[in-house]
């Protein structure tokens, strides 16, 4: 359940626009409510394709570059340190191919997931002291690597940290720490991927007079992949990027590349950021996932079509067998939640299971995430150690509520929005109630949101305005495809899709009737019926049949009409407050204590109109027509429970409940619900 936000839009401003640069209006607008309003902006934001910000803006950019030279020059063995996702994988690639061009002594090292986790391990600095490196040149990690980089010191290897994670309170003792989110580096654009960096440390070894346009021809879909997998935002040096990065992977020379784009499906296909997103990173990440990291950059770095075809096809089979284990972890929590509901009820949801494979956890995490609209954290038990990967909401740091527990870990990294890290089995249980307790004394938890650009009448869309939204493209993290409320539509139709998969809604406004898709949603987990009268959130898309473009309706969530999800949600959270035991106002316990009329409405109701599991309990609360809230339906159905009156669990299938038969009277205030609540209010 997510809030629905509409963008503030400037009308006199987005005319201007529209005016000045001879846009279409739908394009000035979304221009203006995403802050893209003055000229440098605009024509930044429309035009250009190859002018980012200067390499050697990055604080000790300049000691990277002469300590890396002199390597080279030298002849002095230098490993490329990444990582294992597809940041990570690309930006390995990336130097790894670039320094081996110039002539350097070079090798790469990728830290296995399964068996060493994240960033620069001591063993692994052994390894490669073993092979006589010089020089490690870390890409997409070493920021939080203080200790080990004191080790290599130690051994007479030197370190250049190149990173774009969030430092520690101690940098580590390198030749140079490259990372944006240094406190004293003056770089104005912080929010680049670790493939990023290396692209910009390319550019500064290639001196004063880089030809930046050639470095992007070479580079750009490598830096591309990277900084869509690693869900950067599309704004500035990132857009560049990916703008340049689509053009080459469409017209792609490089065999890994091409490889991976065939074994997808995607060959007869114009590369969008949906398709890398969802088609070349996955696979990229299946490998590092499933242990092996190493093939996706042999991958990348592949000058034979022969051998990177076979890479790429069982990267495609690690993929399948990534999606299967994702499942079956998800599966498992759903049993985990539906015996035991009160494992979500907190601020910060922290699950944690026996042998839950660490490769997939983050993908878990989101998920969980997406669905109870709260910060999420999946940790798997091992016989050592523990590790877990989390995933965040806008609007509260999940990096600064994991570092606040950090007595309490014994490794943990990340940004804002995702963290990973690793503890003793027998700190689990601290750790989420330390976490919690960070997560209650920094205030209200924001709502997830999801974002509507603007209101529009369902009347005036067709293909043509559709097309015009494509001059904003590429569209991804931090500039999203438009979402657009449509409203007021009544529901004329229900149609499953390939074998019960999706559904096609058809809808009607005031004029015209037209068809909706609702992907991934079952007919068994739509909660609307024909007749009902709902607000529509949708993308708007372009499709070509036979060479005839039609306007296609992407639906990302509906709502029924007039319906303030924001009182809902809110309610949910005071329902919640009181299960965890915080302090509540007298006034606001109310608003979830059901009278004995509403008790005896919500029973009749669910009696008469109940017959099947799957339930939404926002529609139940819709359907009943009264003055019920979420808390007060909530408490119904516990102290029902508890009474002996139904049946009643949730995960996150929906709400499963079924009326019992009863013979004998029951008295509410028995129910240890209500002896709670009664005790709460006495105290407040």
């Amino acid at each position: 359940m997510k809030q629905w936000s509409i963008a503030k839009l400037n009308k006199d401003n987005a005319a201007a626009i529209s005016e000045k640069y001879d846009l279409p209006p739908i394009v000035s607008i979304l221009l203006d409510i995403r802050g893209i309003s003055t000229e440098r902006d605009i024509e930044s934001f429309l035009y250009n394709e190859s002018e980012i910000e200067n390499p050697l803006a990055l604080k000790d950019m300049d000691k990277a570059v002469e300590r890396i030279k002199r390597a080279i020059d030298n002849g002095e063995k230098i490993c490329v340190y990444g990582d294992f996702d597809a940041d990570g994988v690309t930006s390995t690639a990336l130097l790894y191919s670039y320094l081996e061009a110039v002539g350097a002594d070079v090798m790469y090292y990728i830290p296995s997931r399964e068996t060493e986790g994240y960033g620069m391990h001591n063993s692994a600095i052994d390894k490669l002291n073993a092979d006589n490196v010089n020089l490690i040149v870390t890409v997409d990690n070493g920021i939080s690597a203080v200790e080990q980089i004191t080790y290599s010191n130690s051994l007479g290897i030197d370190t250049v940290v190149t990173d774009h994670h969030m430092p520690g309170d101690t940098l580590p003792d390198a030749c140079a720490v490259v990372d944006m989110h240094r406190s004293d580096c003056k770089s104005e654009f912080k929010t680049i991927s670790g493939v990023g960096v290396a692209f910009k440390l390319v550019c500064a070894l290639e001196g004063e007079y880089a030809d930046i346009d050639m470095l992007l021809d070479n580079y750009s879909d490598l830096v591309c992949i990277g900084t869509i997998g690693d869900i950067m935002p599309l704004i500035k040096d990132n857009r560049v990027f990916v703008k340049r990065g689509l053009i080459n992977i469409n017209n792609s020379d490089r065999p890994g590349v091409a490889s991976l784009v065939k074994v997808s499906g995607l060959a007869d296909k114009d590369i969008s950021v949906s398709n890398v997103s969802f088609g070349l990173v996955p696979r990229i990440n299946a490998a590092g996932r499933l242990g092996a990291s190493n093939d996706s950059v042999s991958l990348l770095l592949s000058d034979d079509f022969g051998e990177s075809e076979s890479i790429a096809s069982k990267l495609g089979e690690n993929n399948s067998d990534r999606q299967h284990i994702e499942k079956e972890i998800i599966d498992s929590i759903n049993k985990l939640i539906y015996a035991d509901p009160s494992m979500v009820k907190d601020r910060i949801i922290v699950i944690d299971g026996y042998d839950w494979h660490q490769g997939v956890i983050g993908i878990v995490s989101a998920r969980i995430k997406d669905y109870f609209g709260k910060p999420c954290i999946i940790i798997t038990r091992g016989e050592d150690i523990c590790r877990g990967s989390g995933r965040s909401i806008e609007g509260f740091d999940l990096w600064e509520a994991v570092s606040s527990c950090s007595e309490l870990l014994k490794h943990y990294g990340g940004h804002p929005m995702a963290v990973g890290l690793s503890l003793t089995e027998d700190k689990i249980d601290a750790f989420r109630k330390a976490i919690n307790d960070f997560a209650r004394n920094a205030g209200e938890m924001p709502f997830d949101k999801l974002k509507i650009d603007a209101k529009i009448n369902s009347d005036i869309i067709d293909a043509d305005f559709a097309a015009d939204i494509k001059h904003l493209a590429p569209f991804g993290a931090g500039n999203p495809v438009p979402v657009f409320q449509l409203s007021n539509l009544r529901i004329t139709g229900i149609t499953p899709l390939s074998g019960n998969k999706h559904i096609r809604f058809t809808l009607a406004g005031a004029k015209k009737q037209f068809s909706a898709l609702w992907f991934f949603k079952t007919p068994a987990e739509n909660p609307y019926r024909i007749g009902d009268i709902v607000d529509a959130a949708v993308n708007l898309e372009v499709s070509l049949y036979k060479n005839t473009e039609s306007l296609s309706i992407i639906i990302k969530d509906i709502k029924f009409s007039g319906v303030d999800y924001s009182e809902y949600i809110r309610s949910q959270r005071v329902y919640e407050s009181f299960l965890c035991g915080e302090s509540i106002d007298r006034d606001t316990l109310r608003t979830i204590i059901p009278t004995r009329g509403e008790f005896a409405s919500i029973y009749r109701y669910l009696r008469d109109n109940v017959k099947s599991g799957g339930l939404r309990l926002d529609v139940l609360v819709y359907r009943m027509n009264s003055t019920v809230t979420y808390g007060k339906l909530k408490v119904a159905l516990e102290t029902m429970k508890e009474l002996g009156l139904v049946e009643y669990n949730e995960n996150m299938k929906g709400s499963f409940i079924r009326l019992l038969n009863v013979q004998n009277k029951v008295k509410l205030e028995d129910a240890p619900t209500i002896i709670k609540l009664k005790e709460v209010y006495r105290r407040g």
